[in-house]
C-alpha cells in the first residue's frame, strides 16, 4: 500500500501500473491482485489506512469547535503530498470506473458521512443546532466549499477559512427558515 501511494503521487493515477507497485514493494504482480482486483481498490485500500486519523469525529459537546477540528484534520490529508494527489486522482477514476466509484461511495464517503451525521444528530439532541435542521443538507453545505476549493479552485485551505466558513454556517443555522 505504501509503494501505491508514493507511486501514484509520483506518476498520476493514470500512469500507474500495478507491475511498478509490485516492483517497488519487492513482490510480485500476481500477489497483489490476488488481494486487489484493480490498482483503483488497491488506492483505496491504501488511502483508508492511511486516513484513518483524519475519519474520526470527536464530540466534546461543542459541535462548532468539534467540526472546526474535523476540517483542520480532513485539510491536512486533502492538502497533504503524500494523500492529496492520491485522493484527487481516486475521485478522478472513480468517473471512468463504475466498481472504484462504489467502493469510493461505501467504504470512505458513506461511513464518514455517517459518522458526521450520528455527530450532527447529538448536536440537535443537545440543542447545539435547531430542532428540524436539515442534516444531509448541512453536511453537504459544510464540507462541499472543502472539497471545491481541493478539487477546483485549488485555493488553500486552512484554519482561517474553516473558521469564517463555520462561523457564516452557524449564524445561518441558528436563524429561522424564510
Amino acid at each position: 500500500m505504501t509503494a501505491a501511494l508514493e507511486l501514484c503521487a509520483e506518476v498520476g493515477y493514470f500512469s500507474l501500473r500495478i507491475e511498478a507497485i509490485a516492483r517497488r514493494a519487492g513482490t510480485g504482480k500476481q500477489t497483489i491482485y490476488r488481494w486487489w482486483p484493480s490498482k483503483g481498490v488497491l488506492l483505496l485500500d491504501a488511502l483508508q489506512n492511511a486516513s484513518r486519523d483524519s475519519a474520526g469525529f470527536a464530540d466534546t459537546g461543542d459541535i462548532w469547535a468539534d467540526l472546526q477540528t474535523q476540517m483542520e484534520k480532513l485539510v491536512g490529508g486533502l492538502y497533504s503530498a503524500r494523500l492529496g494527489p492520491v485522493l484527487m486522482a481516486l475521485i478522478d477514476g472513480a468517473h471512468h470506473d463504475p466498481i472504484l466509484a462504489e467502493r469510493l461511495v461505501s467504504d470512505v464517503i458513506g461511513p464518514r458521512r455517517a459518522a458526521s451525521l450520528a455527530r450532527l444528530r447529538a448536536a440537535v439532541n443537545r440543542g447545539e443546532l435547531p430542532t428540524g435542521t436539515d442534516l444531509p443538507l448541512l453536511l453537504d453545505q459544510l464540507y462541499g466549499p472543502l472539497y471545491y476549493r481541493f478539487l477546483v479552485t485549488r485555493e488553500p485551505t486552512d484554519a482561517d477559512f474553516i473558521r469564517r466558513h463555520l462561523a457564516a454556517l452557524m449564524k445561518n443555522t441558528a436563524a429561522p427558515a424564510p
